[in-house]
């Protein structure tokens, strides 16, 4: 625990040195308007901790030894600033620590500056500057707080652990515009262009160990279209991405330069009433490889994931969740033969595709402390990294199993 407060200190003092610049804008410092009460309108600050343990049966999802692991830290602190009325700059840094799903440590999620450029009784329109957060898929925008999660592990199916980071946002521009009608309902349009830093960690937990060079992130954009009809408790919405990335080996690689192309298709729907909340997303992958394996080698794969949750609130403190999901690497080789034959043997079929069923529960201990247990039975192995060269060694059985609980504070 003392472990986790000097974390969330640190934490803390990353991020006021992060909004510093742009705080100077109106000259003010990071440290006293935090301390000053006239700014107490303007500034805006939230954090949490959640710490957890997490146990997985025949797999190496987070650990290499299969071990009951505390390797289920997530510690944030968030804060906005309003220099103006048009002009706020926000930021959230977050320590993390969940294992071989993503590398351990401290980052940035996003630090941007937001314009609202146009705002009339039925029109919004938003400009987002800097690292940005994606607001494009159903639950990419609260995938980083632990507490908003519908669940402590998002299904992956769709919210790949290994891709966190890339995912979670981008360096570049994000615009949002919001359209409200008496007949038809809400509309909220984004259109995002940016790319994310890969870390050599990060590299390394994608690709494989024995991968010396980097993985870059050289281009990247998103358009989603949101709707909610008039008085109703549906939203449905679709999301689209290109993205491209490239791979600078390393002196003495096992992989050569490659080029890399990733398109994502999504389709979703979320219901809100009174006691359940219904959600389904569906997501067409397109996975591009050329050389990296051999000069001349290309790959081109049409990947499939598909899950469906449902939430009931028993009550004010106490939420059960049941979800059930699909994913195919290639969706014509849907149980995997292809890929056993071509690698030989030296990938067994399950690494073409990953099923699961997870049952949940939640607690709210108070106001602002829940605790969540969950459990998933999962079939195949397809969203475990690194996804490139799968480690069938770690991971030899096609049935395996997760159990994770966790207690979060938020403020």
């Amino acid at each position: 625990m003392l472990t986790n407060i000097l974390l969330f200190s640190a934490l803390k003092r990353l991020l006021c040195c992060a909004l510093l610049p742009l705080s100077l804008l109106s000259g003010c410092f990071c440290a006293e308007a935090l301390a000053d009460d006239n700014y107490n309108t303007r500034w805006r600050l939230h954090g949490f901790i959640a710490q957890g343990v997490i146990d997985v049966d025949h797999s190496n999802y987070v650990t290499d030894d299969g071990d009951i692991s505390a390797r289920l830290t997530e510690i944030g602190i968030n804060a906005s600033y309003q220099l103006s009325r048009d002009f706020r700059v926000t930021g959230q840094a977050v320590y993390l620590n969940g294992g071989n799903r993503y590398h351990e440590g401290a980052r940035l999620d996003y630090l941007l500056l937001d314009w609202s450029a146009y705002s009339t009784e039925n029109w919004l329109v938003n400009f987002y500057f800097g690292r940005f957060k994606n607001n494009h898929w159903l639950y990419s925008n609260i995938r980083d707080v632990p507490q908003a999660r519908p669940s402590i592990i998002l299904p992956q199916s769709i919210y790949f652990d290994g891709f966190r980071d890339i995912a979670e946002g981008g360096e570049g521009l994000d615009i949002k515009v919001s359209y409200s009608d008496d007949e038809l309902g809400e509309f909220d349009f984004g259109l995002s262009a940016g790319t994310s830093d890969i870390s050599k960690a990060q590299t390394q937990i994608i690709l494989s160990k024995l991968a010396g060079g980097r993985l870059k992130h050289d281009y990247d954009i998103q358009a989603s279209l949101y709707w909610r009809p008039l008085y109703s408790s549906w939203r449905f919405g679709l999301a689209l991405l290109d993205s491209d990335f490239s791979y600078d080996g390393g002196e003495q690689d096992a992989f050569l330069d490659a080029d890399i192309v990733l398109q994502r298709y999504f389709l979703n729907a979320l219901y809100q009433g009174e006691f359940w909340e219904l959600s389904a997303e569906l997501l067409q992958d397109r996975f591009v490889f050329d050389d990296f394996y051999f000069p001349g080698f290309h790959q081109d794969n049409l990947g499939q994931g598909i899950f469906l949750q449902g939430r009931y609130k028993a009550g004010n403190r106490l939420t059960f969740l049941g979800r059930y999901e699909k994913f195919y690497i290639n969706k014509d080789d849907k149980h995997g033969r292809k890929l056993e034959q071509g690698s030989q043997g030296q990938i067994p079929a399950y690494f073409g595709y990953q099923n699961s069923f997870t049952l949940g529960v939640s607690y709210d201990l108070l106001a602002n402390v829940r605790l969540e247990l969950e459990h998933h039975w999962f079939e195949g192995t397809a969203r475990l990294t690194p996804v490139v060269l799968p480690d069938a060694r770690a991971n030899s059985r096609e049935h395996w199993n997760l159990w994770a609980l966790q207690l979060m504070y938020w403020f």
